[in-house]
């Protein structure tokens, strides 16, 4: 793609935000500021963005993030009706995951020694709960919360020290999901599918507000999930394991970075009870599992709700697009800075890693714009003379010189 066009659409995105900076000097800094974090800067931090975007001392960028004036919150919202425009498709997947943030010391915003799935471990780190936005067209980070431990919330002096409200109480993870989930149906993103692990998905409360929302969804449980029925209740891995052996079927649930990911995939509509005799639901739920091929011992299991007459082929494709969330951590890290911040008061994460959500969906958005350009110049050559005729029964190669000639009379 032309650089044209990238620094075209660039200046697009700074101009959508500008509005939400009251100054010239603070909109010039946030300019400087995601241009460095798009830039080849080796680690994004105050000093090297600094340098990259030609100020001699970090001092203005970190005015930005710790003591200027400007709320977050709007520019988020800016970046989802960009997405929405740019990504948005009607069977657009809303993906819910946490992600930590290694830290040293006690002073940042949420800090304590925690469960890291990023590090695999406990370890001492800020953990944030995200949602993505993916479509066929791309995928990106499009909202995230910060976990503040009870640590944290019980002691106010220390909240008020890193400049948390003195209003927030203590939220589980997956009340922060609820609350990314209602700011998404409220935002102009085209939502029909939500997906998340086993920490959310086995919350009845957050599967509930789904379907009382209308939405889809396809959430992973733990093996000793219950499934209600109308025989009784039953672990999930038990009522796989009563699964014949032609239940199973072999379906890729999407494109990894090796080709198709595929597996062995069991799915059975759950019975339902119509309000009214005769009634047909508008909503079935559903029990998924997943087997590994390689090593069949390892199964996930998944609890699913979708309108009647999806398909089974829906269902894996939409649990396995919760793989893209990850995606976006790893490129929104190693590209775009998120994990690469030296700011430690409340405020001050939120606005740099809205601000890096914003260069990431930027990426995406550009992306997109790349394969639909491709798509299209395949297209043209498509409609480009061929040398191959049909004669009879069977194939033949025309001259090509008449071929040539024919592509450059095409007005």
């Amino acid at each position: 793609m032309r650089p044209d066009v990238w620094a075209s659409e660039a200046e697009e995105v700074l101009l959508r935000i500008g509005h939400r900076f009251g100054r010239v000097d603070l909109r010039r800094r946030m300019r400087d500021y995601v241009r460095g974090l798009l830039g080849p800067v080796g680690r994004k931090n105050g000093w090297q963005l600094a340098e990259y975007v030609g100020h001699d001392v970090p001092a203005g960028l970190q005015h930005l993030l710790n003591r200027a004036r400007w709320d977050p919150d709007e520019v988020r919202d800016d970046l989802q009706e960009y997405v929405a425009e740019r990504l948005g498709e009607p069977d657009g997947v809303l993906i819910i995951d946490e992600t930590g943030f290694l830290k040293k010391g006690t002073t940042s915003a949420g800090v304590q020694r925690q469960y890291s799935g990023t590090a695999g471990r406990t370890e001492n780190c800020q953990v944030a709960v995200f949602a993505a936005y993916a479509s066929t067209r791309g995928r990106t980070l499009v909202d995230r919360q910060l976990y503040l431990p009870k640590s944290w919330t019980s002691d106010r002096d220390r909240c008020r020290s890193a400049g948390v409200p003195d209003g927030l109480t203590f939220a589980t993870k997956t009340e922060l999901a609820r609350h990314l989930v209602t700011r998404a149906l409220a935002s102009p993103l085209p939502i029909a599918w939500v997906t998340a692990d086993a920490l959310y998905g086995q919350d009845w409360h957050f599967r509930c507000m789904l379907e009382e929302a209308g939405l889809g969804y396809v959430v992973a449980v733990p093996k000793s999930q219950q499934v209600k029925s109308l025989a009784g209740c039953w672990r999930i891995d038990q009522l796989i394991s009563d699964a014949p052996a032609d239940s199973w079927e072999r379906l890729s649930c999407g494109d990894g970075a090796k080709g198709p990911r595929v597996y062995d995939w069991a799915a059975a509509m759950l019975p339902a009870v119509p309000f009214f005799e005769g009634d047909e639901p508008s909503h079935r739920r559903w029990v998924l599992a997943r087997r590994s091929i390689a090593r069949p011992d390892e199964i996930a299991y998944y609890l699913a709700y979708a309108a009647t007459g999806t398909t089974v082929n829906q269902l894996v494709t939409v649990a396995g697009s919760r793989w893209a969330i990850e995606c976006c951590f790893q490129s929104a890290k190693n590209e775009c800075g998120l994990d690469q911040y030296e700011v430690r008061r409340y405020p001050g994460w939120y606005r740099h890693i809205t601000l890096a959500m914003l260069a990431h969906a930027f990426l995406a958005a550009m992306a997109a714009a790349n394969i639909a350009e491709r798509g299209a110049a395949e297209t043209d050559l498509s409609s480009s003379p061929s040398a191959w005729r049909r004669s009879a029964s069977s194939w033949q190669l025309a001259a090509l010189e008449q071929v040539t000639a024919s592509a450059h009379s095409t007005p």
